[in-house]
């Protein structure tokens, strides 16, 4: 299919869940692919009232092949059930369906590093069209690229965390323009669980975590 500059050409129409997680693991949309071990698309059931948005896999879930299965995926297995939020019932994804590290002389662990622009703007497609087949009533943003994923590069979880948002209509985000007609439904931002782990007062930040939950929970009620 030769080089694209963005997962749009892998992404097939109309496509149901387990069409698209097929299709992922060929994606070829941005670089990340050549090094990361294999895709890590989304998991949960069709139809989830509430859907959850992370960064990208970690060591573990790039191993793995599943999101959310490392230390912060067990910590927000923890939070969610202290936010009253069944685990099973959620779908859960990564705004980055690859694995970006970096890898140091001195180690032989691989290092995490952050998406840019052009890798979150590369896999939209792929957080969209999971966005259209689950059709989720609630989306919480886990941290700041899942944030500029759905909402655009003027995101900041500092100042929208914990505050429920309206969604743009799903194939409208990330254009340029503002989208026009009613949102999809509700987002609410909040901090990624691997925040808390590297937080020197653990157990404030994670309280704020199962708070920011709660909200989203209540919205479904």
């Amino acid at each position: 299919m030769g080089e694209s500059r963005d997962a749009g050409p892998f992404v097939p129409e109309n496509a149901d869940l387990p069409e698209l997680r097929r299709a992922s693991a060929g994606c070829r949309g941005c670089p990340l692919y050549e090094r990361a071990t294999q895709t890590v698309f989304g998991e949960g059931p069709v139809g989830a009232r509430l859907l959850l948005v992370g960064e990208q896999p970690g060591d573990q879930e790039d191993r793995q092949g599943r999101p959310f299965v490392g230390p912060a995926g067990k910590l927000l297995g923890r939070a969610l059930e202290e936010a009253e939020i069944e685990r099973d019932a959620v779908y859960v994804t990564n705004a980055v369906k690859h694995f970006k590290f970096t890898l140091k002389e001195w180690s032989k662990r691989r290092f995490h590093q952050s998406p840019g622009t052009i890798e979150i703007n590369a896999c939209r497609p792929w957080l969209v069209a999971e966005l259209e087949a689950v059709s989720p009533e609630v989306v919480v943003a886990l941290g700041a690229v899942a944030g500029r994923a759905l909402l655009g590069p003027s995101f900041r979880v500092t100042k929208q965390r914990g505050v429920p948002l309206d969604c743009p209509p799903f194939d409208a985000i990330g254009a340029p323009a503002p989208a026009q007609g009613p949102p999809a439904g509700r987002i609410v931002a909040t901090i990624h669980p691997s925040a808390v782990l590297r937080a020197p007062d653990r157990d404030a930040v994670y309280a704020g975590l199962v708070g920011d939950l709660r909200v989203a929970a209540r919205l479904l009620d």
